[in-house]
């Protein structure tokens, strides 16, 4: 209940406090490129239940057909403030609505697809029992995660073979520690982790 009514409060002063420049991305994404300026992909959310989870558009319309994985520093089904967006994390805003009206928490495990939720062994599906985050232990560790897989001759092996067993290890640690404190240290870690690239410890 407590971490409800911190999200809710928290998400719904944060999108007040932040409408400005919502606006202002909103209408940079809508002249810089044919599209909408949201992007919506089903995710897997609490208990194996999908949602929709909303960010700012930052690829050509189209782009996800042609994988689900984004590559390298500058791929090019992103477009030129889409790169912006992703690299502060701007893009990831319109989620602060997912988590008013329930479907996410402000820090939690980061809800995956389901091609990859499909893969989780029985003890990893334990991700699956508390609401999926906006950021986490992982989101820290793997903030440059594009770059990680564009240094791999097949992304989407080193994907699941590497990144994604590390990342459940993370969302498991999480939810041993979870709680208030916890989930601020996190959001101070993660605002930290945006301006501080060199740093990667999720201690």
């Amino acid at each position: 209940m407590l971490k409800r009514s911190f999200d809710i409060l928290s998400s719904g002063l944060g999108l007040l406090l932040i409408s400005p420049i919502l606006l202002i991305v909103s209408l940079a994404i809508t002249l810089s490129s044919k599209g909408g300026v949201f992007y919506k992909q089903s995710r897997v959310g609490l208990n194996g239940v999908n949602f929709n989870i909303l960010k700012f558009r930052t690829m050509f319309t189209g782009s996800d057909k042609k994988g689900l994985l984004t590559v390298g520093d500058r791929d090019p089904r992103v477009t030129p403030i889409g790169y912006y967006l992703r690299k502060y994390k701007l893009d990831e805003l319109p989620q602060l609505i997912n988590v008013l009206i329930g479907d996410m928490s402000l820090v939690g495990p980061r809800p995956e697809v389901s091609k990859y939720v499909n893969l989780y062994s029985k003890e990893d599906r334990v991700v699956l029992s508390i609401k999926p985050g906006i950021t986490d232990y992982a989101s820290i560790y793997f903030r440059n995660e594009n770059e990680i897989l564009n240094s791999s001759s097949n992304p989407e092996k080193k994907y699941i073979e590497e990144v994604m067993p590390l990342k459940l290890e993370l969302n498991k640690k999480y939810i041993k520690e979870k709680g208030l404190l916890t989930d601020v240290k996190i959001i101070f870690m993660t605002l930290k982790s945006i301006f501080h690239k060199n740093e990667n410890s999720v201690t």
